[in-house]
């Protein structure tokens, strides 16, 4: 079975956020997807089958599956664009967070989201503890995300992976204003069996619609300040989220399976 590994959100390898995709003609049994994830050992392996002129897309952590990856998602548009649909300029993809479009618009491809609804939630020692200073804001979708004054915080943090266990959400994003981006911020997530994820597009569709509101904006130049960074170009549309960014194809493989 033919397999890539992409970094997406930036334009070179060894940066950005690398995921696996797997192109299949029909779907493997979920078991073996998941195996396949965890023999990767990536943040994220995609699958994805054509079924007319769309595509069916799943994301397996190796801790398993979960409902919505940006990262994975851009790698996947990457790979078709670059090797299978090499005369389009948009794909559309059937997901558990329901249909999910990439367009390709010159040198950047934007994924159309949806942004979840953030409910504020009360400040905790914990998060404190984990984050080593405290949030100014906490709110809660379906990971936590947790508000800083100052990006040296967010560069700078090394949290305890056994203390980040114990926060409520999927994953734990903690974003302060940029310098030299609308914001930056970094993605922990342990539940996964992924300590810190490099660039997470699902979290930007927490933390785009906070700063988004915040700052009175529509567009929101985003910065992941984890050791191999990665920019991403977001635009707020009602309750949608707009992610654009690059990807560099780092490897084409076969895989062997019985």
């Amino acid at each position: 079975m033919k397999q890539y590994t992409v970094d997406a959100f930036t334009d070179k390898v060894f940066s950005g956020n690398p995921a696996a995709v797997c192109v299949m003609d029909s779907w493997l049994p979920d078991e073996t997807m998941h195996r396949i994830a965890m023999e990767n050992n990536l943040s994220e392996t995609a699958f994805t089958v054509k079924t007319g002129d769309r595509y069916h897309l799943r994301w397996f952590t190796p801790g398993g599956e979960i409902d919505l990856c940006g990262h994975a998602t851009l790698a996947t548009a990457y790979t078709l664009f670059r090797f299978y649909e090499t005369d389009k300029a948009q794909i559309v993809f059937d997901t558990m967070s329901g249909q999910l479009i990439v367009n390709k618009t010159d040198d950047l491809l934007e994924m159309d989201f949806p942004a979840y609804n953030l409910k504020p939630v009360a400040v905790t020692p914990l998060m404190t503890e984990v984050i080593g200073t405290e949030p100014i804001a906490a709110f809660m979708g379906r990971d936590l995300l947790c508000v800083v004054e100052d990006e040296t915080v967010v560069r700078n943090m090394s949290p305890d992976m056994e203390k980040v266990l114990q926060l409520d959400g999927a994953l734990l994003h903690v974003t302060a204003p940029g310098a030299d981006y609308d914001c930056v911020s970094r993605s922990f997530a342990p539940k996964l069996k992924i300590n810190e994820d490099p660039v997470c597009g699902s979290g930007h569709c927490h933390i785009v619609p906070y700063w988004a509101e915040k700052l009175n904006k529509t567009n929101i130049y985003a910065y992941q300040a984890s050791a191999r960074g990665g920019q991403l170009y977001c635009t707020m549309m009602a309750d949608r989220v707009k992610l654009a960014g690059k990807a560099a194809l780092y490897a084409e493989s076969e895989i062997y399976i019985d």
